[in-house]
């Protein structure tokens, strides 16, 4: 005769098998409910950009999205070469990738022109006039391809050199001095030096070789290359400034349901760009002290444009650019203009 099960023991194993079944499928669930975003950049992860910017705004994503997205960082151009990540993020290579705009000259004239002397003194003046440029249309078309999250930018570019101070633009005569864009380039070369294009995670090892003889960046980046260690000369000239970009895989947005595109959205846009650039006031600060602890030679040209040796070669290399700018059908002078009105306002 065969043996049965009680009735409630019966219904317990069932209850217990159904209760196991739905646990895995939670668990798969929620498994495939998580959206992963890689996030390139070429900054170490000893920089403040990586540990004060990129990692909170990350964090902040995680929470506020509940777990439901995860965001992994690559640092030190691990995933994307530093003027490939903008092209990488478009075609979804990455998800999420940071890149200066002056790394791809030609790709984004007319948010360079932001980066022209006289238009920001700060980094957070600078954050400021690109994001609202952007907000307002003046330069969003230079990145329909991709979801532009925030635009951030450093403080004045200064130059910094082994042992050669410079003064005037006759000290920059027979210098290779690395560029870190085609505006930097044009007036260092109008000021009479060698401009030099490289990466930033190649300046160290070119300065121990003495490819270089000095480099033109603000100091948050100086100090974040650890390129204090090997110059000792410095000059405190705001000439220009660098943009940079934080933007998205269109598609990888697009991919998201609304209300995880929301989590995106309300940690992106001024409130960032408004961080990032305290951030990198504070880095500058901070480098230039120590590079005078250490005893360094300091030079102030607090306001080049008004300065008799330096106002030419700065003049001179902010009309080529219009005019580079121009001959490519595009309003450089338009934009300038929107720049300058920005700038006055983002002073305030």
């Amino acid at each position: 005769m065969r043996k049965t099960l009680p009735l409630s023991l019966t219904l317990a194993v069932m209850i217990g098998l159904t209760g196991c079944s739905k646990s895995n499928e939670a668990a798969t669930a929620s498994t495939e409910e998580v959206t992963t975003l890689r996030f390139s950049h070429f900054w170490p992860a000893t920089a403040a950009t990586h540990s004060e910017i990129f990692e909170p705004w990350a964090k902040k994503v995680e929470e506020e999205s509940e777990g439901r997205i995860k965001v992994e960082i690559y640092p030190s151009a691990t995933l994307s070469k530093p003027d490939a990540t903008y092209d990488a993020t478009a075609k979804g290579i990455v998800d999420i990738g940071s890149q200066l705009q002056g790394y791809t000259n030609g790709r984004f004239p007319l948010t360079q022109v932001t980066e022209l002397p006289g238009l920001s003194n700060s980094a957070t003046q600078m954050n400021c006039m690109l994001q609202t440029l952007y907000d307002d249309g003046v330069i969003s078309s230079e990145y329909e391809d991709t979801h532009l999250l925030f635009m951030m930018g450093t403080g004045p570019g200064g130059m910094h050199t082994v042992d050669k101070a410079i003064r005037t633009p006759d000290d920059l005569k027979g210098l290779r001095m690395r560029r870190p864009s085609a505006i930097a380039g044009d007036i260092i070369e109008a000021a009479g030096g060698t401009p030099v294009g490289l990466p930033a995670t190649d300046i160290y090892t070119s300065l121990q070789r003495g490819v270089l003889d000095g480099l033109s960046l603000p100091w948050d980046a100086t100090g974040s290359f650890r390129l204090i260690e090997l110059t000792n000369t410095h000059t405190n000239i705001p000439f220009y400034s660098s943009a940079i970009m934080v933007t998205m895989n269109k598609d990888k947005y697009n991919s998201l349901p609304d209300d995880l595109k929301k989590v995106i959205d309300n940690n992106s846009g001024m409130q960032m760009a408004t961080a990032a650039g305290k951030v990198f006031d504070a880095e500058d600060a901070k480098y230039m002290a120590e590079a005078k602890a250490k005893g360094d030679t300091m030079i102030d040209i607090p306001d080049p444009l008004n300065d008799p040796k330096w106002k030419g070669p700065l003049e001179a290399g902010t009309q080529k650019y219009l005019k580079d700018v121009t001959a490519l059908n595009l309003d450089a002078q338009t934009v300038y203009q929107k720049a300058k009105e920005a700038s006055a306002a983002c002073q305030s």
